[in-house]
């Protein structure tokens, strides 16, 4: 029963679709906003986390820090990445609507 009400939904969703107006434009403006900052703050956490691991990593091994200290620069450039990639998704989506 559930997967017949998922397909419905599915499925109905061109009803749900709109033309270019301006509240539309508005509400991409507005919702970008959310999205880059729940974007932001994601990474935020994740860099948080990243680093307090290889810093305990690190002090359980000090022999290994130099390949601990590469793999967190690593991930900390993947990780800040996503809200790169946000921020210029963002960009590109409101100019198009303006």
């Amino acid at each position: 029963m559930v997967f017949v009400v998922l397909a419905l939904m599915v499925f109905a969703t061109p009803i749900f679709a709109q033309t270019g107006d301006a509240e539309v434009i508005k509400w991409v403006a507005i919702t970008s906003g959310f999205s880059m900052a729940i974007a932001s703050g994601l990474c935020g956490l994740a860099q948080a986390k990243a680093v307090a691991s290889s810093a305990e990593a690190m002090a359980r091994n000090p022999g290994a820090s130099a390949a601990i200290r590469f793999a967190l620069l690593l991930g900390l450039v993947l990780i800040e990445s996503l809200a790169l990639y946000t921020l210029v998704i963002i960009f590109a989506k409101v100019k198009a609507g303006a």
